[in-house]
């Protein structure tokens, strides 16, 4: 433990309080529980902050927009000579099943279902709402999360691999603050970092054993209860202790590589066994009116109207706040697998490919099930709102050919995604308090791999679904403010190094 920094002890304390703070019964605490003090915070942040985190997340991908196209694009995440060290496939891999992972597992049938009934404007189960449901979908999975990612890895790739800086978040700011990151300040900032990402991530694993759970019971009849959950959650993390112990380039690579493989077979199993003319034909038209409306959805709130307005806080605010909480995990893990890619690459890269392959997983399962309800008459809806949102996957599924084969594909991509986000987790949260290490020891990771467990498993004990999105709101709202300066310090440091560049440039050729 010699290799640890500050901000191990003060963030592992504190994450380890608030853990032990959600144990207390409100029998004990009437008005102080966990449960009940983050639920007025949430509804404060959300209802006096909800057009900040919008328009914060829409800078960040008109940042992320502008550096494709500016000067600063052929500058390399590493030194000149630097290659990349994972293929495309594989670092593609990588970064997708961290950076959506059992979300996208949890939410591909159940948010468009949610938004045919129940639209953001317009009349429910219509043709409109049908096209609304998908655009939405496609928007809060789409370019905006991936942006927000995009940027902190990029600062934590080019501050690491080109200027020899601590993988830290606080030395990406030191640039703007100068000395001041390396007392106090870099402190607080670097632990805000790990208790955002400890409860970022805990809001997946708790996603993810709901699901395992639901589709256990779907498939199986097996009581979802949460001691049938906590067992869930104990069990896998386990599994991912063990597979962070084996290190990057073993556990969380092939792992990586599996969700890939199982994801994709899980896909065209429902896309050709399902109606696939018309997920092709929807999956074409969503991505069209997407593109098409991403301008007025990216900045769209209804301060005339308090339905509408409820639905956008409930849902894109949620997204917003979530993708955020999420960033410092998964932002330090892309970035630490994509050194000696040019800032251009590595921005294209993380855009482009996995808002294609969400909108076309999205069209496929969210299509299938808005075609089962709205042209077959399956009342898939009715099962989820008896038996839970994680029951909509399964629930599509068993109305085709080799059912109960694809939801065994799907507990068990579940699951893989479970690992390989804990695991990559562990890996983040233990490069974050041993000051930037690449090579983080496994103590740590363990150390860390226990609290988020316990994170997840106290969420969903004080309150499930709703606990879990709580805390993804309120975690995210201080690092959205470290986020925006990232972006300043980011450009303050490009602009100085173009200068430098353009001089040797210049000296050359005098000399020549």
């Amino acid at each position: 433990m010699k290799r640890v920094s500050n901000v191990f002890y003060i963030s592992a304390i504190v994450a380890f309080l608030f853990v032990l703070w959600g144990l207390i019964p409100e029998s004990i605490l009437p008005n102080g529980n966990l449960d009940n003090v983050t639920t007025v915070i949430q509804g404060f942040i959300v209802g006096q902050f909800g057009w900040f985190y919008l328009i914060s997340a829409t800078g960040f991908l008109v940042f992320a927009i502008y550096l494709i196209f500016s000067r600063y694009g052929q500058i390399k995440l590493g030194k000149p000579g630097d290659e990349p060290e994972y293929s495309y496939i594989t670092w593609f891999a990588m970064l997708f099943s961290a950076g959506m992972g059992i979300g996208l597992v949890f939410w591909g049938a159940a948010e468009p279902l949610s938004h045919f009934y129940t639209p953001p404007y317009g009349d429910p189960e219509t043709n409109d709402a049908a096209k609304t449901a998908m655009q939405y979908s496609l928007f809060h999975w789409g370019f905006h999360p991936w942006a927000v990612y995009a940027t902190i890895a990029l600062a934590l790739a080019y501050f690491k691999f080109r200027k020899q800086s601590p993988g830290v978040v606080s030395a990406i700011l030191e640039p703007l603050f100068g000395e001041k990151v390396k007392g106090g300040w870099g402190t607080l900032i670097d632990t805000i970092v790990v208790f955002a990402t400890v409860f970022g991530v805990a809001t997946s694993l708790g996603f993810g054993a709901i699901q395992i759970s639901g589709g256990l019971s779907f498939v199986f009849g097996i009581d979802q209860t949460f001691m049938f959950q906590l067992l869930i959650i104990v069990i896998v993390t386990v599994l991912y202790m063990i597979s962070a112990s084996t290190g990057l380039n073993k556990g969380i690579k092939y792992l990586s590589n599996a969700n890939i493989v199982l994801a994709i077979s899980l896909m065209l199993f429902l896309l050709f066994l399902g109606p696939t003319n018309f997920i092709m034909n929807l999956f074409t038209t969503s991505f069209g009116t997407y593109m098409q409306n991403l301008p007025s959805m990216s900045f769209r709130m209804t301060p005339f109207d308090s339905d509408n307005l409820d639905w956008i806080n409930g849902w894109t605010i949620f997204y917003w706040a979530w993708w955020i909480s999420w960033a410092p995990f998964v932002g330090t893990f892309i970035a630490r697998v994509s050194r000696g890619r040019t800032i251009k690459e590595f921005v294209i890269g993380v855009l482009l490919v996995p808002t294609i392959f969400g909108a076309l997983w999205f069209s496929v399962f969210g299509g299938s099930a808005i075609h089962l309800d709205y042209f077959e008459g399956a009342n898939i809806m009715n099962i989820v709102n008896d038996l839970g949102t994680e029951a909509a996957l399964f629930a599509v599924l068993e109305h085709y050919p080799l059912g109960l084969i694809m939801s065994l594909i799907a507990i068990l991509l579940i699951s893989t995604f479970f690992i390989t986000s804990a695991d990559s987790a562990t890996f983040v949260l233990g490069m974050q308090t041993t000051n930037g290490s690449l090579y983080p020891p496994n103590t740590v990771k363990l150390i860390w791999g226990f609290i988020q467990s316990s994170a997840a498993a106290v969420l969903l004990w004080q309150g499930g679904l709703e606990a879990l999105q709580t805390a993804a709101i309120i975690v995210a709202f201080p690092f959205t403010i470290i986020m925006i300066l990232i972006v300043a310090s980011l450009l303050k440091s490009f602009k100085a190094e173009r200068k430098e560049m353009e001089a040797r440039s210049k000296k050359a050729s005098r000399k020549s």
